[in-house]
Parts: C-alpha cells; sequence; structure tokens
C-alpha cells in the first residue's frame, strides 16, 4: 500500500491497547462551543470582534479619565451591556441546544465485542479498533469496516470476529465517496473500498444484524468532517451598513475636530481672559492641550451618531421575520405535513432583491414521482395513447393484470399489444423485462405473502423495476450473489457476478449475472448518447428507429433510458473478471482503473429498446414561473435530462412558448463552433445597450447542452455566453454536471452583480445552492441533503412565490424602513450637542440630562422601531402577489441605498438645528407666569428632551404603514415612560436618596407647567414634521410609486364595496342581473397601469400572457378592454332604462395615463 507513513493510519482489531498508542480520537463530539467555564471570556472575545464593540469598549475606558470626560461611565455601560447580554443569551441559547443534541448522540447504546462478549457501551466510549454488533434500524456509531453480515458475505466469517486482522488505509479526510485501505487478516491481502464501509449517521437496513470494525471515530468520521462551518453569507444591505457605519465614524471624526478647534479658538482669545473665574485644571498648561481634550470629550459626547444598538436590533428583526416564514400556514404542505423553514435569519430581507433563479427541473419543478408511460423494443413502440381520450375511456382501457398474483395495483398501463406480446412469448420483449428486473440497486421487502416492497435508490429504477413487475417479470430477493426474480409464474435465480454501477460521469450502469443454463449476459441501461456510441454496428437501423421514438419520447416530456445487453463467453468473463479484480486491488488510481475496466466491457452490446417515464409538473408551477417572472426576475433552468425532455418540461412550464420570436439551441462539440453559434444568436445582443435588452428580453429563449456550456464557460468565452443569455428571457441548460451548475451560478454573480437564488431537491444540487447568495431546498423524494445545505426549505415549488414576493419583500421593505428611521432619530439627537457646542465655549457640556442620554435608545426609542421593522406593511399580501411589479424597487435597490441614507442623515441634521434654534430662540427672552425668566440650563434641557421624543415619535408614526395593537402599545407606551421616568427622576424621592447623581430635582414640573414651554414643543414639532408631510403629499401627487397607487386603489375599492349594498337596492327593481353593476369591476383600474405588466392578472391570464413581450400582448387586452366595456354600456343602458323607464345618459372619458400607452377608461 503506497500510504505515506505520516499519511496512513493503521488500526488493529480488538487491540486497544496498540491502537492507543496512536491517540486516535475517541468516538464522542462535541458541536457545542462553550462550557460554564469557558462561556463568559469566550464569548466575550467573539462579541469584541466586531468592530462597533470595541469602539464602544474605547469610547468606555475614555470616559474613566476624568479630565475629558463630561458623562458618567454608564450612560455608555448601560447600552454596550444590554447589547452584549442579548447577543450572549442568544449564543447561550444556541450552545444549550447544541449540548442537548451531543448528550443525546454520545449516551446512545451500541453492542461492543470485548473480550467474545457483547457489551452495551455507550457511544462515547467507542474505540478505534472495536467491533460493533449493528442490528436493523440502528443508527451507525462511527465509521465502520463491514466484516460480517447475515445477509451479505464478506471477507470474515462471523465465527472468526475475535482473531486479531489490521487494517492499513488513508488518514481521516471528507470525501464520501471514496475511501482506500487494505485488510491483512490470515496471511491475505483484502483490497478495501467505499463499499466495504457503513458511514456514521446512517441507518441499517433489510438486514438483520452484522459486525462492523471502527476505522474512524468522533471528530474523523466522514459525518463529522463534512460539518465543517457553513461559509457565512452577507447580504448587501450588510456590506452597505458596515461602509456605513465606517463613514459616520469619519464624520464623528470630522465634528470632533471641529470642535476641538473651536476650542482652542475660544481658549485662546476668550477663556484666557477669564482665568480668574475659569481657571484650566491643574493638567492643562495651553489651549492646544485642552484643544486636544475637548476633542476625544467630543468624542465621547458624540458617539451615539455611530450605533451601537443597530446590529443588536437588525438581529431581532430578521429573527421576527423567520419565525413569520416559519409559521405561514399558506407555505404548509397538507400531504408532506412539512411547513416552511428559514434554516437562517441573515438573508431575510435579500429575498426582497432576487434577480436570478436557478432552478433544477426533477423534483424541483416537477414531482418526481415516476411513471411507465411508453417504450419502444426491438423498433416498435408500445403505450401510445389516442388523442382526445376521455379519463372514463382511459379507465376502460387500462389493462387487467390479474393474471400476475404480484402485480402492483397503482400501476397503469393502456397498451394491450405489450401485454399481448408477452402472452405470444416474444423473446426480445421477455429480454427487455428481464433486464428491468435484474440491472438494478432495488432492494425488495416481502412484508407478507404476495406484498412486495421495493425501496430503490431513485424513483427511476423503482418505476422500471414495478413496471417489470406487473408484465411478469418480479424481482423477488437479492443477495449479494444472486438474483431471484419470477418470471411468469417460473421462480429463476440468477448468479450475480459484477455490479457496474451509476456515476454522473458514466451515466449509465450494468450487472454481469449467469443464468441457471451457465449463460453469461451484461445487461446495461442508461443514457442514449452514450449507450448509442457503445452498440455493435449491426444495430444501425435499429437505433435509427429507436431514436425516432426517443425523440418523440423526449418531445412529450417523458424521462427516458436506452436498454442494451452483451453476451460474453467463459473466457471473456474470466479474462475481464481478473482484470476487475486487479483493479479493486490497486493501492492507487483504483477509481480510473475501475473505469477503464467498465469502459472495456460496456462494448458491442446489442440494443433492446428504450423506455420513458413520466414526471408531473407540479402544482402551480406554471402560475408561478408567470409571475415571477411578471416581477422582473429571470428563471434559469439547469438540469441533467437531455434536451428535448428540457424544452419539453419549459413550454409545460410557460418558460418557452410559441409566441417567442426565436428559441437558440446552442449544441456545439467544440470551442469554435460553440463560439460560432454564440455569435450567430446573439446579433441583437453581443453587446446590448440597455435600450436594446429591454426590446427583446420578452422574446427570446436559450436552449444549451452540458457539452456546449463546458465550453461557453472557458475564460475567454463566459463574458459573450453571459450577455447573450441575459437578453433571453428564459434560459435552459440541459445534460449539465453538478459542478456545472455551480459554475453558472458564480458567473451570474461574478459579471452581474445580481441577487441569485437556487433552488433544488438532490445531493446534485447542493453546490449550485451553496454557491447561490440564497439557497433554497425542496423536501422531496430524494432525501434531504440539498435541505441541509439550503436557506430555506419547503415541500413545493409554488410556495417560492411568496417566499418572494411577499415575506421578502416585506422583509426588504422593514428593513430599509427600520434603517433610515434608525439612522435618522440618532442623527436628530445627537446633532444637537454639536451645535450646541458653538454657544457653551466648546467646553464639552451635554445639552441632555446624562440618564436621558442614556435611556433615548434602549428606552425611548428603540421598540417603536423594532415593531416598524418586524410588522410594517406597504401593502396587503394579497395584493403583494396581484401586482409583482410591487417587488422592483428592491431589485433596483430603491428602498435603502446611498443616497437615501443621506436623505435621512439631511433629515435629521435638519431636525436638530429646529430642537436646538426654536426653543434656544424662544427661552432666552422667555418668561414663566410667576414672572421668572426660562432661559436657565435645566429648563431648555428638559425642552429640548421633550421636544424630540415628541418629533421622532410623530415621525415613526408617520413612517409607518401598519398598525398593529403592538405598534400602538410601543409608540404611545414609549412617549408615556418617558414623561413617566423624567417626573421620577426629578422628583425629590431619587434627590433625597442620590443627591449627587439628580441634580435636576423638581425641574421637569416646573418647566412643563409653563405654557410657553408647551408652545415652544409644539412650534418645533410643527416645524419638524410639516416640511416632511409637505413634501410627502407632492411626491405622492406628483410622482407616486407603484404601491402608492396600489393602496389608493385598495381604499377606494374598499369605500366603493361599502356604498355597494345601496346601490344593489335602488337598482335592484329591473331584476337581479349582474352585468347592471360590470363597470364598477373596471373602474380604478387606470390608475394601477403603469407599465403593461402592472396590470392585477388572474392565475390563468398569469399563464397565458406572462411568457409574451409587453408589446405584444398589451395591445390585445387593451381592445378587449374597449370591447368588455362597449357591450358591457350597452346592456347597462338597457338594464336601466327599460327598469326605470328614465333616460339615462353616460358618457367615455380616456385618461391618458403618462409613461403608458394604454389609457384607463372611467365611466
Amino acid at each position: 500500500v503506497s500510504f505515506c507513513r505520516k499519511e496512513e493510519r493503521r488500526v488493529r482489531a480488538n487491540d486497544r491497547e496498540y491502537n492507543e498508542k496512536f491517540q486516535y480520537a475517541n468516538n464522542c463530539i462535541m458541536t457545542s462551543k462553550y462550557n460554564i467555564i469557558t462561556f463568559l471570556p469566550v464569548n466575550l472575545f467573539e462579541q469584541f470582534q466586531e468592530v462597533a464593540n470595541t469602539y464602544f469598549l474605547f469610547l468606555l475606558i475614555l470616559q474613566l479619565i476624568p479630565q475629558i470626560s463630561s458623562l458618567s461611565w454608564f450612560t455608555t455601560i448601560v447600552p454596550l451591556v444590554l447589547v452584549l447580554s442579548i447577543t450572549a443569551v442568544k449564543d447561550a441559547t444556541d450552545d444549550y441546544f447544541r449540548h442537548k443534541s451531543d448528550n443525546q448522540v454520545n449516551n446512545r447504546q451500541s453492542q461492543v465485542l470485548i473480550s467474545g462478549i457483547l457489551q452495551k457501551e455507550k457511544w462515547m466510549n467507542v474505540r478505534v479498533g472495536d467491533i460493533i454488533k449493528l442490528e436493523n434500524n440502528q443508527f451507525v456509531a462511527a465509521d465502520l469496516l463491514l466484516l460480517s453480515s447475515k445477509n451479505i458475505c464478506t471477507h470474515i466469517p462471523s465465527a472468526h470476529l475475535m482473531i486479531l486482522g489490521e487494517v492499513i488505509c488513508e488518514p481521516p479526510n471528507n470525501k464520501l465517496d471514496r475511501f482506500c485501505g487494505t485488510l491483512y487478516w490470515r496471511e491475505n491481502k483484502y483490497s478495501l473500498s467505499n463499499q466495504n464501509m457503513l458511514l456514521r449517521g446512517c441507518v441499517l437496513r433489510n438486514t438483520e444484524s452484522c459486525y462492523g470494525l471502527v476505522i474512524f471515530a468522533g471528530p474523523d468520521t466522514k459525518l463529522m468532517q463534512n460539518s465543517g462551518r457553513t461559509k457565512f453569507k452577507r447580504t448587501s444591505i450588510d456590506r452597505l451598513m458596515n461602509t456605513l457605519v465606517l463613514w459616520i465614524f469619519g464624520f464623528l471624526v470630522c465634528m470632533g475636530v471641529i470642535l476641538a478647534i473651536g476650542n482652542a479658538v475660544w481658549e485662546k482669545e476668550v477663556g484666557s481672559l477669564f482665568q480668574s473665574y475659569l481657571p484650566w485644571d491643574p493638567s492643562v498648561d495651553n489651549f492646544l492641550f485642552s484643544a486636544f481634550l475637548a476633542f476625544w470629550s467630543y468624542v465621547i459626547i458624540l458617539n451615539t451618531v455611530v450605533p451601537i444598538s443597530l446590529y443588536v436590533s437588525v438581529e431581532v428583526i430578521r429573527l421576527g421575520h423567520s419565525y413569520f416564514i416559519n409559521w405561514d400556514r399558506r407555505m404548509f404542505c397538507q400531504r408532506c405535513n412539512t411547513p416552511a423553514e428559514a434554516r437562517t435569519t441573515t438573508l431575510n430581507e435579500e429575498l426582497g432583491q432576487v434577480e436570478y433563479i436557478f432552478s433544477d427541473k426533477t423534483g424541483t419543478l416537477t414531482q418526481n414521482i415516476m411513471t411507465f408511460n411508453k417504450c419502444s423494443i426491438n423498433g416498435h413502440a408500445y403505450g401510445e395513447e389516442e388523442s382526445g381520450t376521455s379519463l372514463c375511456e382511459k379507465e376502460f382501457l387500462r389493462l387487467d393484470f390479474s393474471f400476475n398474483s404480484l402485480a402492483d395495483k397503482d400501476f397503469c398501463f393502456y397498451d394491450q399489444s405489450l401485454l399481448d406480446a408477452i402472452k405470444l412469448g416474444e423473446p426480445l420483449v421477455h429480454e427487455f423485462f428481464r433486464l428491468l428486473s435484474l440491472c438494478h440497486t432495488v432492494m425488495s421487502e416481502e412484508k407478507s405473502e404476495g406484498e412486495l416492497v421495493y425501496k430503490a435508490q431513485s424513483p427511476d429504477e423503482g418505476a422500471l423495476v414495478t413496471a417489470a413487475r406487473n408484465f411478469g417479470f418480479v424481482f423477488r430477493s437479492r443477495t449479494p450473489n444472486t438474483i431471484t426474480v419470477q418470471e411468469l409464474g417460473r421462480p429463476v435465480t440468477y448468479s450475480l457476478l459484477a455490479i457496474l454501477d451509476f456515476n454522473n460521469i458514466r451515466k449509465r450502469m450494468s450487472v454481469v449475472v449467469r443464468s441457471p443454463e451457465g449463460k453469461i449476459r451484461l445487461y446495461c441501461k442508461g443514457a442514449d448518447t452514450l449507450l448509442f456510441e457503445r452498440l455493435h454496428p449491426c444495430n444501425q437501423d435499429l437505433m435509427n428507429v429507436t431514436s425516432d421514438h426517443l425523440n418523440e419520447y423526449a418531445a412529450d416530456g417523458l424521462r427516458t433510458l436506452v436498454l442494451a445487453y452483451r453476451d460474453l463467453s467463459e473466457q471473456q468473463w474470466e479474462d475481464w473478471a481478473a482484470q476487475l479484480h486487479s483493479a479493486e486491488r490497486a493501492p492507487d488510481y483504483r477509481e480510473d482503473r475501475l473505469a477503464a475496466a467498465y469502459e472495456e466491457i460496456e462494448q458491442d452490446m446489442m440494443l433492446l429498446g428504450a423506455t420513458a417515464i413520466e414526471d408531473k409538473l407540479q402544482e402551480g408551477v406554471p402560475e408561478t414561473i408567470a409571475l415571477l417572472s411578471l416581477a422582473n426576475i429571470k428563471i434559469w433552468v439547469l438540469t441533467g435530462d437531455k434536451q428535448e425532455t428540457a424544452v419539453n418540461i419549459g413550454y409545460s412550464c410557460k418558460m418557452l412558448t410559441d409566441d417567442m420570436t426565436e428559441v437558440f439551441i446552442i449544441n456545439g462539440h467544440t470551442v469554435q463552433s460553440v463560439r460560432e453559434e454564440l455569435r450567430q444568436k446573439s446579433m441583437p445582443a453581443a453587446h446590448p445597450s440597455s435600450n436594446l435588452l429591454d426590446s427583446i428580453s420578452g422574446e427570446y429563449a436559450l436552449v444549451i447542452s452540458g457539452h456546449s456550456l463546458a465550453h461557453a464557460l472557458e475564460a475567454d468565452m463566459e463574458r459573450e455566453f453571459l450577455d447573450t443569455a441575459c437578453v433571453c428571457k428564459a434560459v435552459i441548460c440541459c445534460r449539465v454536471t453538478p459542478l456545472q451548475k455551480a459554475l453558472v451560478v458564480e458567473l451570474v454573480k461574478k459579471h452581474k452583480k445580481a441577487v441569485t437564488l437556487a433552488v433544488g431537491d438532490g445531493a446534485n444540487d447542493v453546490s449550485m445552492i451553496k454557491t447561490a447568495h440564497i439557497g433554497v431546498g425542496i423536501s422531496g423524494q430524494e432525501g434531504i441533503q440539498a435541505v441541509l445545505a439550503s436557506d430555506y426549505s419547503f415541500s413545493q415549488f409554488r410556495f417560492l412565490q411568496r417566499l418572494l414576493l411577499v415575506h421578502g419583500r416585506w422583509s426588504y421593505l422593514r428593513m430599509c424602513r427600520f434603517l433610515c428611521y434608525f439612522f435618522y432619530k440618532n442623527f436628530a439627537f445627537t446633532m444637537v450637542h454639536f451645535w450646541f457646542g458653538f454657544f457653551c465655549g466648546f467646553s464639552a457640556q451635554t445639552v441632555y440630562d446624562q440618564y436621558f442620554i442614556t435611556l433615548y435608545n434602549i428606552v425611548y426609542t428603540s421598540l417603536p422601531v423594532l415593531a416598524m421593522g418586524i410588522f410594517d406593511q406597504d401593502v396587503p399580501e394579497q395584493r403583494s402577489l396581484e401586482y409583482p411589479k410591487l417587488y422592483e424597487p428592491g431589485q433596483l435597490n430603491l428602498l435603502f441605498n446611498k443616497r437615501e441614507f443621506f436623505i435621512c442623515i439631511a433629515q435629521g441634521i435638519y431636525t436638530s438645528v429646529v430642537l436646538f434654534c426654536v426653543p434656544y430662540g424662544v427661552l432666552s427672552q422667555a418668561t414663566g407666569s410667576d414672572g421668572i425668566p426660562l432661559a436657565d440650563y435645566q429648563t431648555f434641557a428638559v425642552t429640548v428632551a421633550t421636544s424630540l421624543v415628541i418629533v421622532v415619535s410623530v415621525q415613526i408614526a408617520l413612517d409607518t404603514g401598519y398598525w398593529t395593537a403592538i405598534n400602538h402599545f410601543f409608540i404611545w407606551g414609549s412617549l408615556g415612560s418617558y414623561f413617566t421616568i423624567l417626573f421620577a427622576m426629578h422628583s425629590n424621592i431619587l434627590f433625597s436618596i442620590f443627591p449627587n447623581q439628580f441634580h435636576f430635582v423638581g425641574n421637569a414640573q416646573n418647566t412643563l407647567q409653563q405654557p410657553v414651554v408647551w408652545l415652544t414643543i409644539a412650534l418645533a414639532t410643527v416645524i419638524c414634521i410639516v416640511p416632511v408631510l409637505a413634501f410627502r403629499f407632492l411626491k405622492l401627487d406628483l410622482k407616486p410609486q407603484l404601491s402608492d397607487t396600489v393602496r389608493r386603489a385598495f381604499t377606494k375599492t374598499q369605500i366603493r364595496r361599502s356604498r355597494r349594498p345601496g346601490a344593489l337596492g335602488r337598482l335592484g327593481r329591473a331584476g337581479s342581473r349582474r352585468s347592471g353593476y360590470a363597470f364598477a369591476h373596471q373602474e380604478g383600474f387606470g390608475e394601477l397601469i403603469t407599465s403593461g405588466k402592472n396590470m392585477r392578472l388572474s392565475s390563468l391570464a398569469l399563464a397565458t400572457f406572462a411568457s409574451r413581450h409587453s408589446a405584444s400582448w398589451i395591445d390585445t387586452l387593451r381592445k378587449k378592454k374597449v370591447l368588455q366595456l362597449v357591450q358591457g354600456f350597452k346592456h347597462l343602458l338597457a338594464t336601466l332604462y327599460s327598469g326605470s323607464g328614465s333616460l339615462v345618459s353616460a358618457s367615455f372619458l380616456a385618461v391618458k395615463n403618462k409613461g403608458s400607452d394604454l389609457g384607463s377608461f372611467v365611466i
């Protein structure tokens, strides 16, 4: 064995003393991060990796220096401790569940062979070299070398398990599909491969019991080696926030420098004249050092401009959004009993910004429930159905398999000629189904006499074996060396000589069997492109006919396989078996040697025919794709199916339509041919301008095969391919490998800078799911690998529309509104200190009471903005689905960007100017009702603080688009809590207890009982809010967003419906005809049409129109609407005139929408 000493593992069975010399890991796993002792230091260390937390720790240290701090230390430590505590509680909770899971796993029981006796041991006590007994349905405790089984013949019989043997193998690694090693036992040497291993986490099935030798334990097992940390995905808003926080920090430094310069000038020009009254501190000996200290003092005072609670607030909001996804009953599948699950909390708002969806086909767009539909045997096609056959006729034509007691009662087939061929004994038809009953890896379980249950690795195999079963070739059971089949009632046992298994590269599977008569035959099934190359030349005519049948099946959207066989002589088999044995024992390049051996035997085969399996579309797929297309989301299908099948599914789900100008087919086999095809197909798209892109994006589609895609993804051609693909409305990549799926996603991420989403259901989709910005797993028939690798999971593709258009859009909207308001309120609060600096000699004195500074962000303003960030909506969920164009602002990043950030900052600075100048100007000349002047620092501070809390509360009330009881409670409750705490802190009680801490005793009561103070607060509030209201009203009237238009139309509709019963009563005298009110359903649509795609469509209309370019169906829709209006108007006149006898006149007013060529018609 060619392992380097440092790169090999030696394991001796039943010899713990020998194995412990190597200090192999034990079987105890630990996925938790902390324990009771390490939690506090480790968690704090992790939290202070965040720049914001480290920054505030630095500020806290500065505040402990008396010469530069004008604030008490608790103004920083209280918010900091609160943020650290919330994060620590979250981390501790997560780690507690990890500990709980670890303990549950580590304390499972196993039967370990010790001194010849089976003893129960906890998993954590199992060691490398131990021999373990497993029983049916038990979990595998560690990575085991299978030694003996009651169902499987292996290297060591059960009776010899105590005899010492030694294994030399590769070191621990994360490669699940390979294992290389050698077993030395009784002076014999046995080559070991992945076929000999049982991996931790698997469950033993269909086997009564088995024994295994522990090779890898605990953290060294393949499962744990693959459970490394998933790559952390960050949203575009996260990246923008980090940039903005750095900008804010730079702005803080600039303000500190400006005020420090002001301090230096003031101390030199003015302060030096008052040394007798205001002497410098003993440590300050000149104005420059005073300015240096003032800089740090202002950094402390103005630190709230850098939001300490921003990140923890964002995490709380994201957690709330994740729960909404988990609790959505409309994304719950009753049939599967599977809810939607947000497996991450960090990507919710990015769901509202998706531009590209990459989807698998089988199991994602389709149900992955396979049914044997058609077949071609020796050039004869079976299973064709007459067009127009009704359901009743089909049920009548369904074949009767009652002659076969082992038939599956749910199996349906409608072509009697195939059953007749079986009964007539046609040899090739028998051979066809014999192949299906032998060439597979299905396991059979007979629960009772005649009741067979097949457990297949894939639904395709299950469907094929079930078809053979119903047509009389029943797979009954298997052992490692035999396969038992009941052929037309006669049991036959074949010797299984070799299995040449399927993989993504071979795309075929073969078995070599020996019949009871001694005849050796290889049976093979696989993809047509690969099998046709390996057929004997005499099959050319039959291959042409079968190819025609395959094209027909693929055009019907069926999944196809080709079947072939080869007879082997005894000498051929022995020669090849020796070659196979040599390849299996090879210490290195074993996989390559096996592939070469397989290639040699799978030649000169005879064609039998082909199978066609139907995989129906999932419910709601066409409507979902149409709706997402209207939301300007491009959908690319990446599938391993052949081109014809993929194209047919594209038409079925409305990705491709007959109205398209052209469907590009890229099928070249060389670099040059692919480049030429791309350039021919992309005549208008090779260097598309934005206007040209818009003009052609709805009329073209691109279909490219896997071998062409391999060339198109090369560095010198990838941009050309991407430019062509991006101007197409639909892209279908067929015959692609899992790696190619990931490369396509990476290509779009790299060059388009767009948010990508990948959705799939199988292990071959994992790389694509992990590569995309957002990964969605469909929990279906192919296990849970895709779900485990995903960020979100559910059971039906149609739920994707709610995930994106409802939850994703709302999450993006809420997060953007939260961030805009958060930065606004912090700047409005902090900048008052900056303006005050120019009036206090730049002495770093604060405007507010230090307790107000402490509580502003954690009590007075925290809960309202959290409520808005969690619950806010602009339009109801149904409107989000009816008007998919509402999704576009997220794709264009319109709601929160650098421009919106500066607008929020400007509003906050404007508010701070008003909050400082208005009270300062009024109170400097004002007197109280008792004649005492109000121009004192404490009155000014209370007035400014009260004005600030009221203004930001009114502002968030204006920003809230969807009111709940929680919003009311938090907004008005926060306002009430401010006054409660204010009066409490200015009370005599606290002053008598803490006289050195509460200096503003009685000030709140004295200030807020003055009418002029309330007039000042009202004036400041009006000056802050009225410009915002005026701007929003003008914007709503002059340049409304689509959401504003939809919301206004929804309100009008609600009002109209509330008035409708009275109108019905007055017009009801002529009868109960609904035509009298037909126009009420059309009124108001004119305001909603900003482009052709903004019309509200039913699901049927979506499915019909979504696949066409807007310019082609808007005209049709306009003519249809006009015709309906004219006819309905005539009918209404006739109805009203005949009912009341009075002349009713009406006129049409065509209102032309700006930017749209479709007028809205109002009656």
